[in-house]
């Protein structure tokens, strides 16, 4: 999918991005991963409820729904996820750091200014 367009990209980009080829790979295996997570989700649970029908029936549009919607939710979980994981292996294969996702970035804190006590309408101060 992604690697047909490969063949059109210049020599000159190609050489100063090293890693374009495995990236490209890595993102055709993530679309097609979501694409199926999408069908096998879905036949998976249309029939789950066909089964689970027989003990409380409803309408089949309601079957198809359910099961399109959630399927559809849990495929565009599986491609983020894996376009993440491709996102990391271009960043490593760009720069040999591994992005850390898992810590929160902190910020440097500059120390506040002492401000004046705030005082309600009725005179308390708030602190």
């Amino acid at each position: 999918m992604v690697n047909l367009g490969l063949t059109k990209v210049d020599d000159a980009v190609v050489a100063k991005h090293p890693g374009l080829q495995q990236y490209a790979a890595c993102q055709s295996y993530a679309f097609m991963k979501g694409t199926a997570s999408f069908i096998l989700g879905t036949a998976g649970l249309f029939f789950a409820q066909r089964v689970l029908q027989k003990r409380i029936p409803y309408p089949l549009q309601w079957n198809l729904l359910v099961s399109i919607v959630s399927s559809s939710i849990f495929s565009y979980s599986v491609t983020r996820w894996e376009t993440m994981k491709c996102s990391d292996l271009w960043l490593f294969l760009e720069t040999g750091n591994v992005p850390d996702r898992n810590s929160p970035k902190e910020e440097p804190q500059t120390p506040a200014a002492p401000a004046d006590p705030k005082v309600t309408r009725y005179g308390d101060v708030i602190e």
